[in-house]
């Protein structure tokens, strides 16, 4: 019974450990987010790129999909593999009509 109870502690702090290792990062719905929120939860998104980022949402309407942010000024392949699993596009349904 000790056996198992050293065991079970252990695999409990494991789990935790790993659970505060990975930084928590929010999806962030470019299409809905101001800038000050897009700079928050997306890696390598300064407020500069994410004015950026608003500014053509603005201009052009609704992001149709995660790769429309290429067009962006100072959006590169790399920062959109970085983010890609944190970026939702919410909205963008709306946009097509």
């Amino acid at each position: 019974m000790t056996n198992s109870i050293r065991g079970l502690k252990y695999l409990l702090i494991t789990c935790l450990s790993m659970m505060l290792a990975v930084p928590c990062m929010a999806s962030v719905d470019i299409n809905k987010a101001d800038a000050v929120t897009i700079a928050k939860e997306l890696k390598g998104v300064g407020p500069a790129k994410a004015k950026a980022i608003v500014d053509y949402r603005n201009k052009n309407g609704a992001f149709k999909s995660v790769d429309e942010l290429l067009k962006v000024s100072g959006i590169g392949e790399k920062l959109l593999i970085q983010n890609r699993s944190n970026i939702v596009l919410g909205g963008a349904e709306a946009a097509k009509k």
